[in-house]
């Protein structure tokens, strides 16, 4: 991906970007990582993230095909989720009292919407786009003023979704699936979308949803056609490998009629039962083709790829982009998306080559901490350290002095309007 940076300077630049994500440093803001690159100062960090030339989308194209080349699988999966980080302030690109899944309320967030790739060798992220609620696009001046280009209107989450979903088929990604959870699976639009590119799915859609098992009976709701199964509708089936040995379930198929308008194909309402306490989880599933309940289950237990992709990722800084503009926001996350997948390919190859059964595989958090100790370390004079503890200090004061000023301005204007006594 060198070549997508024109000059040498934002080259370089990347590169001790990426080598700073892949570091033990505490966080992974500018200040961090220039500190750590050996920098004097963050203006060649935030210059990458601001007005360096080079484009986020093509560098994300080159992203996924190198994913692809090594994890690529005619079975491969494509899950969509999204996620929250909870922000304060006003002026950061997203940022609005919102529910967010990440703190499980309303609160302060800014939302984007991911697009991860599983195969069997791994699974990362592939591609990412941030939610603006209508409060920012019904906004033009506050769109401009973090850079949001003038042709972005307001989207749906689903249709972010769909976008990306777009780009990965039209890009030939090798994948016969894709699942999400209750909030995409319950849209018929994007149900009817995949069947029309010929790509089956294992949605999960909530226990009010509604599906026709009988033409006689009409639409019932998923519980009540769980509640109706008898002991000998289930199989125990593992949902894949976990961390504590196989994840077993017992699971209940049932086909159903689509509603008009649907492609046809094989439609199904997949049940899944915990086997301690019960609880039951719904898919709504359509394959082109007939296939067994084994590579249902497969496809259902493949989601939770995703948050492991979430959890890994903001081990490495998906969660800290400390930028407030349009462009910064995707540049950062596109280089944290990168740095993600370097640990994903390497650990699929290092999986294939594994021969110490005394071992478990090379897992991505142990990737990180040996490159982390072996390639990404680097020693500084003392000279360095006490640089960066001046400027940061001083960096501190001015702002400190700034927001005294600010708020004394306040002040002053807030007494020159008061009424006078009687």
């Amino acid at each position: 991906m060198a070549g997508r940076f024109a000059r040498v300077e934002p080259r370089r630049q990347a590169r001790a970007f990426l080598l700073g994500l892949l570091s033990d440093v505490d966080t992974r803001s500018c200040w961090q990582l220039a500190e750590q690159a050996g920098d004097t100062s963050p203006h060649a960090m935030q210059r990458l993230l601001g007005e360096a030339v080079w484009d986020a989308d093509v560098v994300r194209d080159d992203l996924r095909g190198y994913v692809i080349d090594t994890l690529g699988d005619p079975g491969g999966v494509l899950i969509l989720d999204d996620t929250g980080d909870l922000k304060k302030g006003y002026h950061t690109i997203g940022v609005q009292r919102q529910y967010t899944g990440t703190a499980g309320r309303i609160e302060n967030a800014q939302v984007a919407v991911y697009l991860a790739y599983a195969g069997p060798g791994g699974s990362t992220l592939i591609d990412r786009e941030v939610y603006l609620p209508k409060a920012w696009t019904d906004d033009p001046d506050r769109c401009a003023a973090a850079g949001v280009p003038a042709h972005v209107g307001f989207a749906t989450k689903i249709t972010l979704a769909w976008r990306m979903l777009a780009r990965a088929l039209h890009a030939q990604v090798p994948a016969a699936w894709c699942t999400a959870d209750e909030f995409y699976g319950g849209d018929r639009h994007l149900r009817r979308d995949l069947q029309a590119e010929g790509v089956g799915y294992v949605l999960a859609v909530a226990r009010s949803h509604r599906v026709t098992a009988r033409p006689a009976d009409g639409p019932v709701r998923a519980d009540r056609l769980a509640a109706g199964l008898p002991a000998s509708g289930w199989n125990r089936v593992s949902a894949g490998a976990g961390a504590k040995g196989d994840r077993d379930y017992d699971w209940a198929w049932i086909t159903i009629t689509p509603p008009a308008g649907e492609a046809a194909g094989y439609h199904s309402l997949l049940i899944r039962r915990r086997i301690s306490d019960g609880e039951l989880a719904f898919y709504r599933c359509w394959s082109p083709r007939p296939v067994p309940l084994r590579a249902l289950v497969r496809v259902a237990g493949t989601r939770w790829n995703v948050e492991t992709c979430f959890q890994t990722g903001k081990t490495i800084g998906l969660d800290e982009p400390q930028v407030r503009r349009w462009d910064s926001w995707y540049r950062h996350t596109t280089l944290v998306m990168l740095a993600h997948a370097i640990l994903t390919v390497i650990a699929a190859r290092e999986r294939r080559q594994h021969t110490e059964h005394a071992l478990i595989p090379l897992t991505l958090n142990e990737i990180r901490r040996l490159f982390a100790k072996l390639i990404a370390n680097t020693i500084h004079p003392i000279s360095h350290w006490l640089t960066w503890s001046q400027w940061r200090r001083r960096h501190q004061a001015r702002a400190r002095t700034s927001h005294y000023r600010r708020r004394g301005q306040a002040t002053h204007q807030q007494a020159t309007h008061q009424p006078a006594s009687t």
